[in-house]
């Protein structure tokens, strides 16, 4: 008999062996996921396991989270993995039918009273139900799997906001917030079960197919790790939040490598002949002092189509660490190049709609509206050449796609030949480079190209490629 979800299955009676294959099979899946966990935070996991046992499963969260994060950003994948390896129960809810249309009905109108109510434990439960009602696919004995979209899609819990919102009214427990505000808590409560049946929906398959692949392949990355190019609206936002602590971070690297390379390297010649007085033994090295001076930079950004929240996000990250540089200067193009620096000034530039305004007020097409790098690159080099120049670091953030149009090899290289040094982030996978209109290769012979698909990604070359 299948226990119910809402009781917690790790109890006392978990041998020593179970609760070690539980945490390094944590600790592991989280790994796979970027977090950075050693050896002693695994230990310090165990010390908190059993210091906090297993009978307050909430408890036991916050006390693994805090020995295994280093960070909040790790937070939601810490949360989705946890309710895997430590889950609240296993099989499904006892009782539950096969989701006919009256039992989906009636599903509906208990979720109504649960959501209007704000009651928590009710919505898990009810979660459980959907998923196990509504959310099964296949042919074999007990389901083949269970898909969250699925069930979500035939409960269509965002449908119900009027009839919540009337509920609320009716009980005087809203009348304290406008509607738009009433809204939005009914929206966030919402929201809040479409991630409870997410959850349901994974722990279910998960027992089915193995906790370990699953928490591989079906917790959703954290935002430094989501792909630029199939990245949802939700996803960039959240990504366009971590810019200033990334910027921070990056800021407090250039300004080591500054400081490191303005002590200079050892004067041979010079220490050589200082060493005379010492019969040949080099006491006192004798380093080449550099002039510290702040480089420039220009960005080329590519602004058409998914290729968008990549350079909005990259933009927005360099004008971060604008005081690293004596100056930046911005240029967008999709067919026709305009510079963007003013839309991009320090305190001004608006992360939410940074994207729409310079399609807006900026020059970015021509005649047609497809991608033309030849026609970009070449209006930057007649138009812009006195933006290059010995200091310049110039970066051309885009997939390098042409739509089958002249790539505009010369111009490329009439930029490479004035500027201190030209970088190609493309965000596109390096095996799709050159497959169909992609002109990346050949791009590629005359620039240094990087791949550039996430924002850890980025951060990385970031802080190895700006120059000091």
């Amino acid at each position: 008999m299948s226990t119910p979800a809402d009781v917690p299955t790790d109890t006392p009676t978990d041998t020593p062996a179970d609760l070690a294959d539980r945490l390094t099979g944590l600790a592991g899946a989280l790994r796979a996921h970027g977090v950075r966990i050693g050896t002693g935070e695994t230990v310090d996991a165990g010390r908190a396991v059993a210091a906090l046992g297993l009978a307050d499963r909430e408890l036991l969260r916050e006390g693994l989270a805090a020995t295994l994060l280093h960070g909040t950003g790790q937070r939601a994948v810490f949360d989705q993995v946890f309710d895997l390896y430590f889950p609240r129960g296993v099989g499904g809810p006892g009782g539950a039918s096969g989701g006919g249309s009256g039992d989906r009905e009636e599903l509906r109108e208990r979720l109504a009273a649960a959501l209007a109510d704000d009651d928590t434990a009710l919505l898990r439960q009810l979660a459980a139900e959907a998923v196990d009602g509504l959310g099964g696919y296949g042919s074999s004995p007990g389901s083949d799997g269970w898909s969250s979209y699925q069930t979500l899609d035939r409960l269509r819990p965002q449908t119900l906001l009027a009839r919540v919102r009337a509920d609320v009214r009716a009980r005087g427990a809203g009348t304290g917030f406008a509607d738009r505000l009433l809204d939005d808590e009914i929206r966030r409560r919402i929201e809040d079960f479409r991630s409870m049946v997410a959850a349901e929906a994974r722990r279910r398959v998960a027992e089915r197919r193995g906790r370990d692949r699953i928490a591989r392949r079906a917790v959703a990355p954290s935002a430094d790790r989501v792909d630029f190019l199939s990245a949802g609206r939700d996803q960039l936002t959240e990504l366009r939040r971590t810019v200033q602590p990334l910027a921070r971070k990056l800021a407090t690297r250039l300004a080591a490598r500054r400081r490191r390379a303005a002590r200079g390297s050892i004067d041979l010649r010079r220490t050589l002949r200082g060493s005379l007085s010492t019969g040949g033994v080099p006491m006192r090295p004798v380093l080449r002092r550099r002039r510290p001076v702040r480089p420039e930079l220009v960005l080329l950004c590519d602004v058409s189509g998914s290729v968008s929240g990549f350079s909005d996000f990259t933009m927005l990250l360099v004008q971060a660490l604008h005081d690293q540089f004596s100056k930046i200067r911005v240029f967008a193009f999709v067919n026709r190049i305009d510079e963007v620096t003013g839309l991009l000034e320090h305190g001004r530039a608006d992360p939410e709609g940074l994207g729409a305004r310079i399609r807006a007020e900026a020059t970015l097409t021509g005649w047609h509206g497809s991608s033309d790098y030849g026609v970009a690159l070449g209006e930057f080099a007649e138009r812009y050449d006195a933006a290059v120049g010995p200091r310049t670091t110039v970066f051309v953030l885009g997939d390098a796609r042409t739509n089958n149009l002249d790539p505009n090899l010369a111009a490329i290289r009439r930029i490479a030949g004035r500027a201190r040094r030209v970088y190609w982030l493309n965000p596109e996978p390096h095996s799709l480079w050159g497959t169909g209109d992609s002109a990346a290769p050949d791009y590629a012979e005359l620039v240094e190209m990087h791949e550039c698909r996430t924002a850890r990604q980025l951060g990385g070359l970031i802080a190895r490629l700006l120059p000091v």
